[in-house]
Order: C-alpha cells, then structure tokens, then sequence
C-alpha cells in the first residue's frame, strides 16, 4: 500500500476536502432528530402551526446546504480517484516497459492486462468510496451515539453495547473476505488467459474442430472462479443481514426502554423518535460502512497484485552510460561458451555456444524445432542474459552497452510478425523516425513490399487494422522486414520472418540483401535450406549445442545433421532450394 499510497500525493488538496465535506455534511444531519423532537415536543405538543413550520424550513435548509456538501465532496474524491489511477495506470505500463523478457515471461501478459484493467478499476473504487465514507460513517456512528447521550443517557446505554458488537462483526468479515478477493483475482488472470489463447487462436480451434474442447476448458477455469466469487461473496453478504439482525435487535431494545421511560414521565415522545432517528442513522451508516469495507478488501487485494508487479526488478539492466562499440573490429558478433536457461526450465536451452562472425558477413542458422536457434539470436540484442560465456558485439559484452546503443547496432525481425494500429507508413517509422519516403520505399523494395503498397487504396497511408488483419502472413513478414531494413543498423537478424513468403518472392528477397549498400551482418535464423544455403556460414543447431559450422558444401561434407536436413528437402539435389 505504501507504494500506491505515492500516487495520491498530487491530490492531497481533494483528499482532504473530500473527506471534510462529507463530514459537515453528516454534522447537518446530527442535528436533523433534534429539530423533528422539538417539532413533536413543542410545535406538535402545543399544536404551534408557525413553529412546525419554521423548523420545518431548517430541516429544508438543512437538507439543501448537505446537498451542496455531498456534491461538493463527491467531486473532490472524484478528481482525486480519476487522477490517482490515472498517474497509477501510467506508471505501471511505464514500469512494464522496463521489464526484460525473462519478467514478462514469469509475469503473464493475461495477468499484467488484468493488472493494468480490472485491479487498477478495483483500487480506483476504493480509493473514491474511502475518501467518502472511511471518515463520514464512523463519524456518524460515534456521533449519533453521543448526541443519544444528551437525549437520554439510560437509553444510549443501548448504543453503547450495539456499536463494539457491530464492529467485531465489520472487521470479522473484512479479515475473512481480503484473501478470498485476492483468489478472485487470481482465477479471473486465468479467464483471461484462456479467453486469450482462444481468441487469438479461434481459427486454428474451428480448423481441427475443437470447439467443444475449448468450452469445457474454459468452463472449468470459470467454474473455478466462479466457485471462488461465491465463496468470497457468502462471506461478504453476511454483513448486511448480521448487521440489520443487531442493530433492529438494538432498535427493539431502545423502544422498549424508551416507552416504560416516556410512561413514568422520565422523557417525551420526541426524545423516544429522537432516539430511534439516531439508531436509524446508525443502522445505515454501518451498511454504507459494509459495502465499504468488502470494497476496500477488493481495493487491497488488487493494490497488493499491482504492488507485486512493481516489486519486480527487471533482470537485465542497462548502464546509463555505456561503452561504445568499436567499429573498426572485424569481429561483429562473438560468443564464447555461451549457455541459457530460460526461467520456467530446468534444463538449458543452449550449452556451450562458441562462434564469430566478421563484419558483413551473412550468416544462416538452421536446426530442428526447440535445437536453440532463437535463443542464440535473442542474446545478441539482449532479449536476455546468458547463465555463463560471453556476448560480444563489435568488440564489447553486450552488457556493458547501454539501452540506446543495443538498438542502434540491431535491427529484429522477430518470428512473429507484429504490426501496430496505424498506417503503413506508421508502421514503417517504427525502424526511423526520421526516415523520408524515400528511404521508406526503398527499404520496402528490398523487402519485396511495393506491390502490397501498389494493392492499397491509399498506398503507404493504408490504414492497418489491429495487428494487421487485413494484410496476409506473408504481407505482414514483408512489412516487419522493411521496418527492420529502414533502421540501417549494422547487425540485422530475421528471426525465420520468410516462413509464410513462397520459394520465388525469399530468393528475391535475399538477393536484395545481399547487396545492400550498408553492408549489415545478417542473422538468418530459418528451417528451409533455400534460406540459408547461399549464406557465407551456416551454423546448424542441436539440442541446444552447435553441430556444425560452415558453407553448404563443407557442411554436406562434414555434418550429419545438415546433410540429412539438405537431403530431405532437396532430396538429395539442389533442384528445390531456391
């Protein structure tokens, strides 16, 4: 809490107005039960038309200046609880930002959207309902207990005795009901993730007839929070029924004593409706207080699911001012005895990488699904960190760059290909910002994407739904390489981004690279040979471990592993590489 707590600093002016408002206003209506026994005891009792009528118009003006609190106070919190999670919302994706790849992987992209929505929504409620109501109901409670105590002190020992066993009952429930919201919110992740999975993946679900399925996955999942909500709920809704139970239990009890007091003439009629009224003032405040309390245990149980998220440190850090590469090294990618595990394994995912790569040298990466060939090419932009061995780029550790330098020197096409709402154009800018059309269509002709320019009504201007749904895949792959190519970055990697481009349109395409003017060292990590096999060096990958390292031909000559991937593809030619 102490961390959220920092986001209300700016509002620490509606912080306390909201809460001030609302307890004048709740001091208006102290007075309320007063006014109506002098209306009985006086006005009525003496049948004083103009004296009913007179307190009659300070109940009114009364009720108008409480208006005018209320509203007052209801701006204030309000402002407060908008802006708060306004500067909270802003802050977390800012903090999400910063993570590295092995946190979002531990974290869940489900969780942090449900962090980022639903937790933040939860803690805005709170955080309104508390500037309120936190101060004004207790206010109340105590208040109308004391003003019972100057009607008639043997009938508030009813207050007295009512108010403790009301607040045992309040905070019994809140401890009960705080870790049951938290298990709320963790099964509605899971909705959410599985939500997720099937949406992104509904085609491929029709395609082999897993609707079914799928249903009763996510029926399971959503019994199982649905099972917890009830669960949280049943606690919660003991609340209202204890709470009436007491209090018309007090409300019996307070009559009582109060008639055999107004038959033995002790105190009037008015001071027994008087005394009801607070009673009746009590009784709603303490519901008003209920709801509160189960909100503020949801509020809390979220606010400690956000605090989690900013809790966590990100694992691969950056100095502010780091090295600068040397340029002049022939050596433009070096790895020694690398090897990574991914945080959700036990076993590495590579051991023992040793390679280098010179300088405008193009180099293909190939090997069976899972041998490691993405993970190799993610520890040089530094997506991660190896467990042991060195990443060297352009002569230094790839840790001793700062933030800004590792995205100058590469340029990812990562695997799969994301385009963000916007136009083509927008899009494109992602690789330079400065970038003129120029440059713009050039890159997109090495990409083999002006003829998905020359298909659109608005040509680069073509405005792209979310994720580019309406382009193809492989329209897509030709437009996240472009992007990448529009940087100009000395090391290029394409992360198997010509998978979904047929054999003529990736011949074009790796012709055009290789003669860029730029002369970048290319990564081109892919399972078809017709990718690779013109490459100045192949590095084939198994298990994990490097199997073999050289040109086409060495590699047929020397490597098992490559010759058996060359065979089946080709069958046993070179007819079909390309």
């Amino acid at each position: 809490m102490k961390k959220l707590l920092t986001f209300i600093n700016g509002y620490r002016k509606e912080a306390v107005m909201a809460p001030l408002f609302k307890m004048l206003e709740a001091l208006l209506e102290l007075f309320v039960p007063v006014i109506v026994k002098r209306i009985i005891d006086i006005g009525i009792a003496t049948s004083d038309t103009m004296y009913i009528l007179k307190m009659c118009g300070v109940l009114f003006l009364l009720a108008l200046v409480g208006l005018i609190f209320s509203i007052t106070a209801q701006y204030f919190s309000a402002k407060a609880a908008v802006g708060t999670s306004t500067r909270l919302r802003y802050s977390l994706f800012e903090h999400i930002g910063t993570l590295s790849y092995p946190d979002i992987d531990t974290l869940g992209t489900s969780g942090l959207i449900t962090r980022m929505t639903s937790d933040v929504n939860q803690v805005q409620n709170g955080i309104n309902l508390t500037l309120r109501l936190l101060l004004r109901s207790p206010f109340v409670v105590f208040g109308a207990m004391i003003m019972a105590f100057t009607v008639d002190k043997v009938s508030a020992v009813t207050f007295a005795v009512t108010i403790p066993v009301l607040s045992v009952v309040v905070f019994a429930v809140m401890l009960s009901s705080m870790p049951l919201y938290r298990l709320v919110q963790k099964r509605l992740d899971k909705v959410l993730s599985s939500t997720r999975s099937a949406l992104n993946g509904v085609r491929v679900i029709r395609a082999f007839g897993r609707e079914q399925e799928e249903i009763k996955e996510f029926e399971q999942i959503n019994s199982e929070l649905n099972l917890a909500s009830r669960k949280a709920g049943r606690i919660s809704t003991l609340l209202n029924p204890v709470t009436y139970v007491l209090v018309n239990i007090a409300v019996i009890v307070l009559i009582y004593v109060g008639a055999l007091r107004v038959d033995s003439g002790i105190i009037t009629k008015g001071s027994v409706v008087a005394l009801y009224n607070y009673m009746s003032q009590i009784l709603v405040e303490l519901v008003k207080l209920a709801n509160l309390i189960i909100n503020i245990s949801r509020a809390v149980a979220s606010s400690k699911r956000i605090e989690a998220v900013f809790a966590v440190k990100p694992t691969v850090t950056f100095p502010e001012k780091g090295a600068k590469p040397d340029m002049t090294s022939d050596i433009a990618v070096c790895f020694k005895n690398v090897r990574f595990t991914y945080p959700s394994s036990s076993a590495a995912a590579i051991a023992d990488v040793s390679f280098s790569v010179k300088k405008g040298e193009r180099i293909g990466i190939i090997g069976a699904t899972g041998s490691g060939k993405t993970t190799i090419i993610n520890l040089i932009p530094r997506f991660y960190d190896p467990d042991s061995g060195e990443v060297l780029l352009f002569g230094r550790n790839v840790k001793e760059y700062a933030s800004g330098t590792i995205n100058e020197l590469v340029a990812v096409v990562p695997q799969k290909a994301v385009l963000f709402n916007g136009t083509v154009k927008d899009n494109l800018l992602w690789g330079n910002s400065d970038a003129s059309d120029e440059e713009l269509y050039e890159a997109l002709d090495i990409a083999q994407g002006l003829d998905i320019i020359a298909s659109k009504k608005d040509g680069i201007n073509e405005v792209l739904t979310e994720g580019g749904k309406n382009l193809s895949g492989g329209q897509k792959q030709r437009l996240t390489i472009a992007r990448a190519l529009v940087k100009k970055a000395p090391v290029l990697i394409l992360d198997d981004s010509s998978s979904a481009l047929d054999m003529a349109t990736d011949r074009k395409l790796r012709n055009a690279l290789s003669k860029l003017d730029y002369s970048p060292t290319v990564f081109i990590v892919s399972q078809r040979i017709s990718s690779v096999i013109d490459c100045d060096k192949i590095i084939v990958t198994d298990d994990g471990n490097i199997a073999g390292i050289g040109t086409n031909e060495e590699l047929l000559a020397s490597c098992d592993i490559y010759k058996e991937i060359y065979n089946s593809q080709t069958k046993g030619g070179v007819a079909n590489v390309g």
